[in-house]
């Protein structure tokens, strides 16, 4: 019976421990002004690989950002919830868009194509940035695989840092809940 106990009791320890370990502190903390930067868009209205700078597009509307390491299922999936809660969102001016951050843009460009024909993600524009750490100013951290930030007027409101295993229906429901923070 001790050892059912223990055993008991270090799962349940054990855990703990990784719900905590989930959250990665990762973008840019609530209340800070979101500074612009430039993306190569692949799927959205500029997929001529024109530079643009979305933040600057979308400044004083309700916006949802992922910045993504690598397009995962699960990143994509996560995506795609994002981009079904753009779509319920248009009468709001509600827009978002994807980061993929790359050394080497043009080699991960297929992914994002793959992904949107995949998932049908057609209201967030896929973008590629130069650089694994993402933009300069936005704290992204070298431990987080996925950092999801909302924010309206310019001013963040939500800002959440994963790793690619913590990618789950549980997490996206959360994530996709926390949107009202910028819509309301």
């Amino acid at each position: 019976m001790k050892k059912s106990f223990a055993a008991i009791t270090a799962v349940l320890v054990a855990t703990a421990g990784l719900a905590v370990a989930a959250e990665i502190r990762s973008g840019l903390e609530k209340g800070k002004d979101v500074p612009a930067f430039y993306v190569k868009d692949v799927t959205g209205p500029a997929k001529d690989g024109a530079e643009l700078c979305y933040r600057c597009r979308y400044i004083t509307q309700p916006v949802v950002s992922v910045f993504a390491k690598e397009m995962t299922d699960e990143v994509a999936q996560l995506s795609k919830e994002f981009d079904n809660v753009v779509a319920k969102n248009r009468d709001k001016k509600m827009a978002g868009f994807v980061v993929l951050m790359s050394n080497d843009p043009k080699s991960a460009a297929p992914s994002l194509v793959a992904a949107a024909d995949k998932y049908k993600i057609s209201q967030m524009p896929l973008t590629t940035f130069k650089g694994s750490h993402g933009p300069d100013g936005y704290k992204i951290n070298a431990d987080a695989d996925v950092t999801v930030m909302m924010w309206v007027d310019g001013q963040v409101k939500v800002s959440r840092g994963m790793s690619n295993a913590d990618i789950n229906k549980e997490s996206i429901a959360k994530l996709v809940a926390e949107t009202k923070t910028i819509l309301d």
